[in-house]
């Protein structure tokens, strides 16, 4: 038989001496012109507006993010380097739309290729990049489709490096803010290269096409796209207090609207929502007492960091309660599932999580587990009863 305790975790129902607001409810998300949206918060994953997030539609040149997605794995994977000299074809050379103007027949380092597509939105360096990597733009475009399956991405396809209008290239905007999380947390170091305001290659200067980094100074990215067909696009992330947040804005009429609408999307979520770190991975949440083992008692935590995004003023009615699957028997693998974390507010379960062990426990000798064998007996003698 399998008993079961509950323990409330220590060190979280504290109010945070930073929060004032009431915990007045908060008002509805705005309502936004646009084809589709999502704000989604960066750590915890939780949705605080959308609308037809779900929807296929074309990116435009916000498919560059997951372009320069593939080229930092690359680079991570060291197969790539920035200093790495890339051939400009004809092919690049001739891309139309947005370029950063590399010249046909010359080769030019994989870092000013990086910041022309993503700083200038240049076609010619996407191209540029998709052939050093992959021999052609084709074959790229499968690493950026294997790419997005890995990511969860379930409803986009693409078929160029660019986003120029094709047959078949298509995602949403759910699939773009989950591309653009796992950007912003695997490659820090080249996401800050989405908040440049301007590159010059060439003699040529350009200034980044996303005007919210010039209107708000939380916003460092991330990529803006048009095309006639596409409308207006824009997917934004910006971070007030340590707490980031994502806007995807896809299908706007106009430059001016999407822009607006992107900024009211994050002015939203940063003023009626905040995020917390509940606990950290592997911190210990509570101890158990073992039967039969090396150690009379095991440390259990988590596996991953616990954020939740909850809305202001109501940190202190979360509660967090361990439930522990009893009796626990020696030896004991670490990382073993041994009960469930719940994370609630007003009695709505927000997060349920594994506790795992956070260390191995060990079989103990006979003299031991003969003991705790009689003890483990007559308290479960005393439990039934």
């Amino acid at each position: 038989m399998r008993f079961f305790h509950v323990i409330t975790v220590s060190g979280l129902l504290v109010l945070s001496s930073a929060i004032a607001e009431t915990s007045t409810p908060p008002p509805p998300a705005p309502s936004l012109a646009a084809h589709s949206y999502l704000l989604e918060d960066f750590d915890s994953g939780v949705v605080l507006a959308e609308k037809d997030a779900d929807a296929q539609v074309e990116p435009a040149s916000i498919t560059k993010v997951m372009t320069a997605y593939v080229v930092f794995k690359e680079l991570a994977a060291g197969t790539l380097k920035l200093e790495d000299q890339a051939h400009v074809s004809e092919k690049a050379w001739r891309m139309e739309g947005s370029r950063m103007f590399v010249e046909v027949n010359t080769k030019v380092a994989i870092e000013s290729l990086l910041r022309g597509m993503i700083v200038q939105s240049g076609n010619d360096a996407s191209v540029a990049l998709a052939e050093h990597i992959a021999g052609t733009e084709r074959a790229f475009a499968g690493m950026m489709n294997t790419t997005a399956k890995a990511l969860g991405m379930t409803r986009t396809h693409f078929v160029n490096a660019t986003g120029l209008p094709a047959k078949g290239h298509h995602t949403t905007a759910r699939d773009i803010s989950t591309l653009t999380r796992a950007l912003i947390r695997n490659f820090p170091e080249y996401y800050r290269w989405f908040s440049e305001k301007q590159y010059e290659y060439n003699d040529i200067k350009q200034h980044n096409r996303n005007p919210l980094l010039w209107r708000d100074p939380a916003v460092d990215g991330v990529k803006t796209g048009h095309t006639d067909s596409a409308g207006y696009c824009l997917v934004s992330s910006a971070m007030r207090n340590k707490m980031r947040l994502i806007g995807v804005v896809m299908g706007a009429k106009t430059e001016k609207s999407r822009a607006d609408q992107s900024q009211s999307l994050l002015n939203y979520g940063f003023r009626f929502f905040e995020t917390h770190r509940l606990y950290a991975a592997n911190e210990e949440l509570a101890k158990v007492d073992v039967y039969k083992g090396n150690l009379d008692q095991a440390s259990l935590g988590v596996a991953d960091d616990i954020y939740v995004t909850i809305p202001r003023g109501q940190y202190d009615q979360l509660k967090a309660v361990t439930q522990i699957n009893e009796p626990i028997v020696a030896p004991l693998a670490e990382l073993a599932e041994l009960g469930t974390l719940t994370i609630s507010l007003r009695n709505e379960t927000l997060i349920d999580k594994p506790l795992i062990t956070l260390d191995a426990v060990a079989q103990a000798g006979f003299w031991k587990r003969s003991k705790d064998g009689v003890r483990l007996w007559i308290d479960n003698l005393r439990k039934r009863h």
